[in-house]
């Protein structure tokens, strides 16, 4: 995606119209930037899930999103400026800044934004039984 021209890029109006992204956000996380920094960054790579898709489209800057395999063992997915993705509800995942210390990511929800994160374990919700349902199919 065009992160340089991201209020008049066609192809992300057109991701936002197709999955119903109605409501965005852009936050900074840099030191300067972002209040209570040290406590966000350690809240943010704790391993969690949300009960809804996480959506990121990263605007400048760079990082990482680690999520669980069907096996449980981490994959590490570096995110750069132009870079979106779409976490499913229910995933376990984290997320950490690379050696540049800074993002700046547009963040996506279908309707209005939950940010509430349930750290592992959290294998009883709804959503992360759904995924885990999701594995099993997409295994075979």
């Amino acid at each position: 995606l065009d992160a340089d021209n991201y209020e008049t890029d066609p192809c992300l109006k057109e991701i936002r119209r197709a999955e119903n992204y109605s409501w965005m956000d852009i936050v900074t996380i840099r030191k300067d930037k972002l209040p209570n920094y040290e406590e966000k960054i350690k809240t943010f790579y704790e391993e969690h899930l949300h009960l809804d898709d996480e959506i990121r489209y990263i605007l400048e800057g760079s990082g990482y999103f680690d999520v669980r395999d069907k096996d449980d063992k981490w994959i590490r997915i570096s995110m750069e400026k132009g870079d979106m993705i779409t976490l499913p509800a229910g995933i376990y995942h984290r997320f950490t800044l690379d050696e540049n210390n800074y993002v700046k990511a547009m963040r996506l929800f279908v309707g209005e934004p939950v940010w509430t994160a349930y750290n592992r374990p959290a294998d009883d919700f709804p959503a992360r039984k759904q995924y885990m349902k999701f594995l099993a199919e997409e295994a075979h």
